[in-house]
């Protein structure tokens, strides 16, 4: 499916990618969720950076029905691993326009840190996210959100939050 081709600046994409990150480390979820693409996949490996989403276990493999599922079970206030709320912040950095999917959508990388902080102490995430941006109305949207962490090949702490 086409949907033409998408230009964005790195200013732009950061502006963009920042945002995103606010509104995840504040648990803004309906926000959050407005930012996807209706096709979206939001991807989270394991073990293997590039390895076949299809066939290999992830941690997180959502198309956009899963996404909206996954919003509306953090709205409940019934995941227990986050009462209280666990305290995020990222810091996004080495933003990059990498070029265009076939479809057209701009590939943007970036890395990231991101401290999370609760009853148990604190975690430290780290990895590189690779979007698939396209425009939409007069602003951006995710089509595609992939987070190759650093230790996705150990085990994890419990992830119930958005990384």
């Amino acid at each position: 499916m086409s949907h033409g081709r998408t230009e964005v600046d790195r200013p732009e994409a950061e502006d963009f990618l920042y945002r995103e990150a606010r509104l995840a480390d504040e648990h803004r979820y309906d926000e959050w969720e407005e930012l996807w693409t209706s096709d979206g996949l939001y991807w989270v490996p394991a073990n293997d950076d590039d390895a076949d989403r299809m066939t290999r276990i992830s941690v997180v493999h959502d198309n956009r029905n899963r996404i909206a599922t996954r919003i509306a079970q953090f709205k409940t206030g019934r995941r227990h691993s986050q009462i209280p709320r666990s305290r995020l912040r990222r810091v996004v950095s080495n933003v990059e326009v990498l070029g265009h999917t076939d479809d057209g959508d701009v590939v943007v990388g970036a890395n990231f840190v991101l401290v999370e902080s609760r009853e148990r102490g604190k975690e430290l995430w780290a990895g590189r996210y690779t979007y698939h941006l396209r425009r939409v109305g007069d602003g951006l949207a995710m089509s595609y959100k992939k987070v190759a962490l650093v230790d996705n090949a150990r085990p994890l702490a419990t992830m119930s939050f958005l990384v």
